[in-house]
């Protein structure tokens, strides 16, 4: 299994706690007891709270990396697919890093070869505030803002050093832009259909046919306010999102990033441990072992190893 977005390492920054275990949604034993091999975390900057992104980056990186090392026997920082199946095959998880907001490069195209330098193989391009690199889609304001020009060279550079460009939280135009700047995939870490629930967040069915046709993934979010009508964050309506992208864009586009430890609703699956009740409600629904098993790792492992080096 693999998820392509948590917020745990800002947890852990922010609110304190240890990695291997503690109260929020993901840790060591908790991705153990889920059968995870690998975890996307998130290097996630609050620019409501935050006066240097890079500076902020930075603090919590060294953070998670402490982390990391008091647990090396259980998981290990990578960077590409060699690295992982390594980890794995020796009984680990694989621990992949990603920025969430692209304000941390502050503008800088030459700084994304030095976050590259530092592991990070995942940029969120905007959070929900604009930025130098483009617009946000908090609310359908800026739908139609696109990526500016740093921002276009950003993207062009992150695709040549082997960073993936991720779309969740980019305008619908900044969208359509990283797919005429990129040949390669690129994907929604978090990101559900909008025609089922109508928030900007989620990708229209165009956005879910292109990103397909163009080899990505998308992520399949459990934050309620993405998924349907109820508080909670219902099995169902997981399902539901998955029923319909299916329908739109195939079963190649569909990955899981459950947006744990960002989402401040209850969650009906609880934690990453629980993995096991969507796999099982997949099946009961009728969907094939190799369909259930592209949605939790093989679609995802078919972009890191198409892009990431």
């Amino acid at each position: 299994m693999i998820d392509l977005h948590c917020d745990t390492a800002a947890r852990l920054y922010y609110e304190g706690g240890k990695l291997s275990e503690n109260k929020y949604s993901v840790d060591i034993m908790k991705l153990k007891k889920g059968g995870v091999n690998a975890q996307v975390f998130a290097n996630f900057i609050d620019m409501n709270n935050c006066r240097n992104p890079y500076e902020e980056f930075l603090n919590m990186y060294n953070n998670f990396l402490k982390e990391l090392d008091e647990n090396k026997e259980s998981i290990n920082i990578v960077t590409n697919i060699k690295e992982l199946e390594k980890v794995n095959n020796e009984g680990r998880i694989g621990a992949f890093l990603s920025i969430e907001e692209g304000e941390v490069l502050e503008g800088k195209v030459e700084r994304v070869k030095k976050i590259y330098d530092l592991g990070i193989r995942i940029i969120t391009l905007t959070w929900n505030f604009p930025n130098k690199i483009g617009y946000p889609n908090i609310d359908f304001l800026y739908k139609d803002k696109g990526l500016t020009p740093c921002g276009r060279e950003i993207v062009a550079e992150m695709e040549r050093v082997g960073i993936i460009p991720d779309v969740s939280h980019l305008s619908d135009k900044g969208f359509f832009d990283v797919l005429e700047i990129c040949k390669k995939p690129f994907i929604a870490s978090h990101s559900n259909a909008r025609e089922i629930k109508n928030h900007p967040r989620n990708l229209t069915d165009n956005m879910i046919r292109k990103l397909s046709e163009r080899g990505g993934v998308m992520g399949m979010n459990f934050c309620s306010n993405f998924l349907g009508e109820y508080e909670i964050s219902r099995l169902d309506d997981i399902v539901r999102h998955i029923d319909y992208i299916k329908n739109v864009g195939g079963i190649d586009v569909i990955a899981i990033g459950s947006d744990f430890d960002g989402i401040s609703n209850k969650v009906e699956i609880e934690d990453i441990s629980k993995m096991d009740m969507l796999a099982y409600r997949l099946k009961d629904k009728g969907y094939k072992e190799s369909e259930i098993d592209k949605i939790f790792s093989k679609n995802a492992l078919r972009v890191f190893n198409e892009v990431l080096r």
